[in-house]
């Protein structure tokens, strides 16, 4: 009776996991076949231009975008239906960050089509194309994403799984570009800073993607070509953000959501203006340490040794404060008592993953310096900063991943703290037991509902003039113990509170400090690059692809790591 009983389930769910299957594997080799034509183009392959590359962009995003319609016009012919949502996917805070970024994309694009129009005598015309399908496709997507990302699909789930994964990989697509873009540009950049530092013997051969042609409007191409690449960071985390996103929704297609009410966890400035102060200090100062460094790499020999001074003793400063709060926070749970949420929840699922996967292209960049100031033969004085700088990086990244992860884990209070303080000890006078309701009773304010009477643990004095002086003495000892009681609760609700108060500053210090660390490798700030230990002991080539590689996932991990801070921040 067992076997029959389970077979139609297992019947049911094995066409869902060929689908899931058969949907990854189609997903896979679209990226794969994008990530060849984009390789291909980097490195100049016989026959592949950029005009290929872009259609085959261009092709794929007209492809959701279709797919897109479809589903919003379904979902508005059927929006009287009651469709399950996953509570935990789609925050607020998560959708309006991937606006603010789309809007960001939206300049850039405009940005791109006006530079297509300034030379549009030696482009492509698919270089055209391709910026105003990709602003169509932005606000199109950002509005599904608003409308639908909570989505738990439950009809034409095999179509679905192909729309949905289609999108996912269409936004990594659209990431390489963007990295892959910025990062030749960084690279052209760093390899004419390198003669600055001495190091002559490196090969100066720049990859020069620039078209052939004359500029109509001098200035407005110079303003375009430049502000391209000060916006990419922002289009970079846009589409990372969007196929997240898009992952999530993926993962929930066809599950069963358990029902149950959803503690909502609004930001609050209240409480944690230490953490902000201090993390602001941090914020402000990044700001002018990455404007020095700009100003000052590349100038002299001399200047480039100071700037790149400069940036590593900021870091470990900020490094160690973020240790150090991390430690603290965690020696503050682990003095708490409270039990972990394990149920099935893929948006957090995914987002342990991620902190652990990109925090992998900081520990490879990391450990790549430290070889190198052991390996090498001769150590500019510069150089001995790094390695201090690589092992924080390396620690950091450990205790804040613990902190998260564990924060993203832990289960809200569904009760107030006061109430079972009360309950407990109230309990503990034997003499009270029978006097006094649950506290889900005296939560809900329905102690004695039934009856009519009114609780004697509030209203002693009362229950004792109503029932004769026989009550006085239990009107008294009922007074006593809630004085004592009194005193035990707001011991206990401070204790909670103060710890509460310290893990909210943390995690508020935690969110600016990554936002911090985000600024300077997003915009050029890559001491990685400049400072030329590592290219000596590696070798040129195989550095840059080492760094090239590594250092997207370690934007990534910054952003990513502000952003589950904030969640942690509303949940504490």
């Amino acid at each position: 009776m067992e076997k029959c009983a389970g077979s139609p389930s297992a019947g049911g769910s094995y066409p869902q996991k060929n689908a899931e299957i058969l949907s990854s594997q189609y997903g896979i080799n679209l990226f794969l076949a994008g990530l060849l034509l984009t390789f291909a183009w980097a490195v100049h392959a016989v026959g592949i231009s950029k005009s290929h590359l872009l259609s085959y962009l261009i092709t794929l995003m007209l492809i959701q975008l279709l797919w897109m319609l479809w589903y919003l016009c379904r979902s508005c012919t059927q929006r009287r239906l009651i469709r399950d949502k996953d509570t935990h996917a789609g925050a607020r805070w998560l959708k309006c960050g991937i606006t603010l970024f789309a809007v960001i994309t939206l300049i850039l694009d405009s940005f791109k089509i006006g530079y297509y129009i300034d030379f549009s005598n030696c482009l492509s015309p698919t270089e055209g194309i391709f910026p105003v399908t990709h602003a169509v496709h932005t606000i199109l997507q950002v509005y599904f994403l608003w409308c639908h990302a909570k989505d738990v699909i439950q009809s034409f789930k095999t179509l679905e799984r192909f729309g949905v994964i289609h999108s996912v990989f269409t936004n990594l697509l659209l990431w390489t570009n963007g990295v892959l873009t910025e990062s030749k540009h960084q690279l052209n950049e760093h390899k004419e800073r390198l003669i600055t530092l001495g190091f002559g013997n490196i090969t100066i051969v720049l990859d020069d993607h620039a078209p052939q042609c004359n500029c109509t409007t001098t200035t407005l191409c110079s303003i375009f070509s430049q502000g391209i690449y000060y916006l990419y960071p922002f289009n970079i985390e846009y589409h990372i953000l969007a196929s997240t996103m898009l992952y999530v929704l993926w993962k929930n297609i066809g599950r069963k959501v358990e029902h149950h009410q959803q503690h909502k966890t609004p930001f609050k400035f209240h409480g944690i203006t230490v953490g902000m102060i201090f993390g602001l200090i941090v914020l402000t100062s990044t700001i002018a340490i990455v404007v020095v460094y700009l100003i000052q790499i590349g100038r002299s020999k001399i200047k480039s040794e100071l700037a790149l001074t400069m940036f590593y003793l900021h870091a470990i400063f900020v490094l160690a404060l973020m240790c150090t709060a991390g430690i603290v926070a965690l020696l503050i749970y682990r003095l708490e008592d409270r039990s972990l949420d394990n149920s099935k929840n893929p948006a957090r699922k995914l987002d342990a993953e991620l902190l652990v996967g990109t925090a992998a292209g900081s520990w490879l960049l990391s450990w790549g310096s430290i070889l190198a100031i052991i390996c090498a033969q001769a150590h500019p004085k510069y150089t001995w900063y790094n390695l201090p700088y690589s092992i924080l990086v390396i620690i950091e990244k450990y205790i804040q991943n613990l902190f998260i992860i564990e924060s993203i884990h832990r289960e809200q209070d569904k009760v107030n703290d006061d109430i079972k303080t009360l309950r407990i000890v109230t309990i503990s006078r034997g003499s009270t037991l029978s006097l006094t309701p649950s506290y889900k009773e005296i939560y809900n304010g329905r102690a004695a509902h039934d009856s009519g009477e009114v609780p004697c643990l509030f209203k002693g004095s009362i229950c004792g003039r109503e029932n004769g002086g026989a009550k006085e003495e239990t009107s008294q000892e009922n007074s006593s113990v809630m004085h004592s009681t009194s005193d035990f609760s707001f011991y206990s609700r401070n204790s909670v509170t103060n710890k509460r108060r310290v893990l909210k500053n943390i995690a508020a210090f935690l969110f600016l400090c990554n936002l911090s660390l985000w600024i300077p490798p997003a915009f050029g700030c890559r001491p990685e690059y400049d400072n030329g230990l590592e290219e000596i002991v590696f070798g040129f080539e195989p550095w840059i692809i080492v760094v090239n590689l590594a250092m997207p996932f370690s934007i990534f991990y910054r952003m990513h790591s502000a952003a589950s801070l904030f969640e942690v921040n509303c949940k504490t």
